[in-house]
């Protein structure tokens, strides 16, 4: 099986090749089947990589063919519907070749817009407008088994933040932690959150802490992806954007900041922006090469 397909890396929402999370981007994968993405994620290791083919017949291009893609996401053990920084990560790379702009992608979650910048600093910037959200209710013998699994008591819940299941193109159970360490305290039993993210169909468990009015820092344990933590996770702050506004934690029309992957040792930062009157979610950062 040829797995050697030319295969880009990016780490997004950063503007340090050390930090963020790391994409694989195969910018044509046309001659590849699932076997051989699958193969190709697994080998790079990377919590996903994108591989884009030509767009599907009557999507709409904003501007030109080399606009408009099929982007499909693969963790090292299993596809994915949509992913954020893959996406930041790819938009960036394809900037680098079309130029600023707009680009269409088609995933399994639906059609999402990207628009690419150059920062303030001169690194390019990618926006992802995600697909329109849903915010369900988590079932109280489900969400005991998540903090069992994690080792976390309910008494280190924020009472402020209801644990929901938020989608903004994949699933993420939404858990806020009371204190800073708790969030920064992160051991869990990764068969036992594995068994119960399969059976509700979750990618991560989005936990997250609040510093202050606007800014939150995130952690996002990915074992069904075969990661044990995601360190910088769009999809995820997406949703989590919509699970804060629909709750009213938030106002219908802000800007918040996520800071992702400190405990990690690979800092990122995540914007996600609210629109009066827009149900879907804006996702924003930076995206470097990784090089040698």
């Amino acid at each position: 099986m040829d797995t050697n397909a030319d295969v880009l890396r990016y780490t997004a929402f950063t503007t340090d090749p050390e930090g963020g999370n790391p994409a694989g981007v195969v910018l044509d994968a046309r001659a590849l089947d699932d076997e051989q993405m699958l193969a190709i994620a697994a080998r790079l290791g990377y919590s996903e990589t994108a591989f884009l083919m030509p767009a599907p017949d009557g999507a709409p291009e904003p501007g030109d063919a080399q606009r408009s893609y099929t982007v499909r996401y693969f963790s090292p053990k299993a596809e994915v519907p949509f992913c954020g920084h893959a996406t930041v990560a790819t938009a960036v790379a394809l900037g680098e070749i079309h130029g600023p702009g707009d680009y269409l992608f088609a995933t399994q979650a639906g059609e999402v817009p990207v628009t690419v910048a150059q920062g303030a600093d001169g690194t390019p910037r990618a926006t992802l407008t995600s697909v329109e959200p849903q915010i369900t209710d988590v079932a109280p013998d489900d969400l005991a088994e998540a903090l069992a699994a994690l080792g976390w008591p309910a008494a280190d819940l924020d009472p402020a933040f209801p644990p929901r299941i938020a989608y903004a193109g994949n699933r993420h159970l939404v858990l806020a932690a009371s204190t800073r360490a708790r969030l920064a305290d992160l051991s869990y039993d990764f068969a036992r959150l594995e068994a119960l993210m399969h059976r509700l169909d979750l990618i991560t468990v989005q936990l997250v802490w609040r510093a202050s009015e606007f800014v939150f820092h995130a952690r996002d344990p990915f074992p069904v992806g075969g990661v044990v933590e995601d360190p910088a996770t769009g999809a995820a702050a997406a949703a989590f954007g919509a699970y804060a506004r629909a709750l009213g934690l938030v106002p219908s029309e802000a800007v918040l900041t996520l800071h992702q992957g400190e405990d990690m040792g690979r800092p990122g930062e995540l914007t996600v922006t609210l629109r009066e009157g827009d149900p879907r979610v804006r996702v924003s950062g930076a995206a470097v090469r990784i090089t040698g």
